[in-house]
Formats: structure tokens, sequence, C-alpha cells
């Protein structure tokens, strides 16, 4: 059987990275997969985390255990995620993944819990340690004055510097890399935050996830998590890239 292949910038890139890998075959549509499957896992665990579907988390959770990822790496990414979905899909995801633990040591399973996060030895203030490990996270220095939400409500600016980028980003159980794979996972399966998402794709662009990887990021959303989300994150995905282009 003859497949048709449609060649373009970005299914080049496809062509030439990976293996190919059938995604739904009653779709017909075929894709190079640059995301190794623990990748794919980590992406998983965030998105049913985030959109309250625990029976897939079981699921993920436990291909997340047997792709390399430790119990600790993946309650990082589960506590992570709260910054962006809220405390109680958060703490649902790890009551869910008490159980996934207790059920796995009940089989014999022995999952390694690996590093737990360093100690926090910078003396500097809160604030000015969030500002630093954002500055490091977009790559260049956000000196210029508030607008939009931080000149509207400062407080919350605050907020975002002293505990998402302080508390949250300096334990380092994940790297900035793989934070930012949970964070785009999140917002792509909570839908209705475009410019968050965008933001973020573009971050991760920064922080060397490349536009191949991104690109089966969003297909891994729509075949796994949602249609609709998944084409959404695309649309956000292309609009950031042609953007990027006319720079």
């Amino acid at each position: 059987m003859h497949i048709p292949i449609v060649f373009s910038a970005f299914s080049f890139l496809f062509f030439t990275v990976g293996v190919i890998n059938p995604v739904n075959a009653s779709e017909g549509m075929w894709f190079r997969e640059t995301l190794t499957e623990k990748d794919k896992s980590l992406i998983l665990v965030a998105s049913y985390t985030a959109n309250g579907n625990l029976k897939k988390l079981e699921s993920a959770l436990n291909d997340g255990l047997d792709n390399g990822w430790t119990v600790n790496e993946l309650k990082e990414a589960i506590v992570h995620l709260y910054a962006y979905c809220g405390f109680p899909r958060s703490i649902r995801g790890l009551q869910t993944f008490i159980i996934v633990l207790d059920d796995r040591k009940a089989k014999g399973i022995k999952d390694v819990w690996g590093p737990k996060a360093s100690p926090i030895k910078d003396e500097r203030a809160k604030y000015d340690r969030g500002k630093a490990n954002l500055d490091k996270l977009v790559g260049t220095k956000l000196d210029g004055p508030k607008k939009g939400y931080a000149q509207f409500s400062p407080e919350i600016e605050v907020f975002l510097k002293e505990h998402l980028f302080a508390d949250i980003f300096e334990r380092d159980v994940l790297t900035y890399k793989e934070r930012e794979l949970v964070t785009i996972s999140v917002i792509a399966s909570i839908q209705k935050a475009e410019p968050m998402l965008r933001s973020h794709m573009n971050i991760c662009l920064i922080q060397g996830w490349t536009e191949a990887q991104l690109h089966d990021f969003t297909k891994v959303i729509k075949h796994r998590v949602g249609k609709q989300e998944g084409n959404d994150a695309q649309t956000v995905l292309n609009e950031l890239l042609q953007s990027k282009n006319k720079q």
C-alpha cells in the first residue's frame, strides 16, 4: 500500500529525525516522533492531573515509572502544576499517585525514589532570587517597567516572583526544561489560556525543546488527551513559529 507523503518545512524535520510510528491508524496519521516515551509519560501525567482524568492518570503514572522517572520526579511534576491549575487538581493527583505506588508495592515492584530537592543556600531576598530565575528561564533580563496584569495587580507579580519562580523553580528535582514541558501540558489540557500557552511554548524553545518536539507534543495532546485540545495547541504553535520566522 502506497502512503503519500506531503512535504513541508516541518514535515522535513519529522522525516529526518527518529522512527516513523503510527499515531492513530483509523485516521491514517503518521509522524516522526522526536519525543521519547519518557517525555510523553511526563506530558500525560501533567495533562491527566490537570484535567482530572484520574483513571488515565493511574496508567500514565505507571508508564512514567516504567519509563525511568523516579517517584520524586513525578511527585515534583504534580506539585509544580498546582501553580497553573490549582491545589485541588494537584492534591488529587498526589492521592492517585499514592494509590499507584501502593499497588505496585503489593505486586513486588520496587520503584526508585531518587534524590530530594537540595537545600537552598542563596541568601538573597526571595523576590530577587525569583527574578533571577525568571531571567534565566526566558534567556534575557526583564527589567522594563511593569505593564498589563503586573501593573494592574502588583501583588500577583510579587507572588509569582517569590513563590513560583523562587520557591518552586529553585527546587532541583526537575530541570527548567522538564518543568516547562509540564507547564505546557497543563495549559494545553485546561484550555482557554492561549496567550500563556504561546509564552511557555516559546520558553520551551529557549530551554532546548525543538520545533519538531513541540509539533510532536501537540500530537500527543490530540491523540491522548483530546482532539480539540491538540488542535488548539497546534494552532498556537503554528502562530508562534510563524511570528518567529518573520523576525
